[in-house]
């Protein structure tokens, strides 16, 4: 990092003072261990403009506490829908790069979406990039000896026809989801 990149992550690091508990607790939950490698993403998003990077993670910080983000992966999805879920929405790891990244693959072409409401779709997609976060990530930062912030998401688009993007549906997405194009549709 050079010296003009280390003086706006000094800045960001004292920004962070002005958290609230639960802005805080939140945090330290995104960040897995990792504060500086997660504050350095909002910089980078953010072309490293301060304000903007800090105004972004209390954007983010916000919609996971009003969502209660942190208890997602223990609010499962009612057993009677989530087979609907699983079984129309095709997404699953299928291994490791060379460099140590987690590879997900996602079905989009042969995927059916429509069998249950949007909210369990959603549900699901935030609980699996939870899960990504949370168990994937660090472990593969504690089995490569190195950070791992990032994964590899292979779109499979077999079986997608042009049709579909008529149905297709484009969800405004959290300010968390600064790494992640979210395209939902029917």
């Amino acid at each position: 990092m050079d010296a003009c990149n280390e003086e706006a992550m000094k800045q960001f690091q004292s920004l962070m003072e002005t958290l609230d508990e639960q802005q805080k607790n939140t945090f330290q939950n995104m960040h897995q261990g990792f504060p500086r490698e997660s504050l350095l993403r909002f910089l980078k998003a953010r072309d490293g403009n301060v304000p903007k990077a800090h105004k972004m993670l209390i954007d983010c910080l916000q919609w996971r506490v009003e969502n209660e983000i942190d208890n997602v992966l223990a609010k499962p999805i009612p057993a009677d829908l989530y087979r609907g879920v699983r079984d129309s929405q095709l997404i699953g790891m299928s291994g490791y790069t060379r460099e140590g990244l987690p590879v997900i693959a996602v079905g989009v072409g042969l995927s059916t979406y429509g069998k249950v409401s949007d909210k369990y779709y959603v549900q699901s997609h935030i609980q699996m990039n939870e899960y990504r976060d949370r168990v994937i990530l660090p472990t593969a930062t504690k089995n490569h000896g190195r950070y791992i912030g990032t994964c590899v998401k292979v779109l499979d688009m077999t079986g997608l026809r042009l049709s579909a993007l008529n149905q297709m549906r484009f969800h405004d997405h959290p300010p968390c989801a600064a790494f992640d194009f979210y395209i939902y549709h029917r």
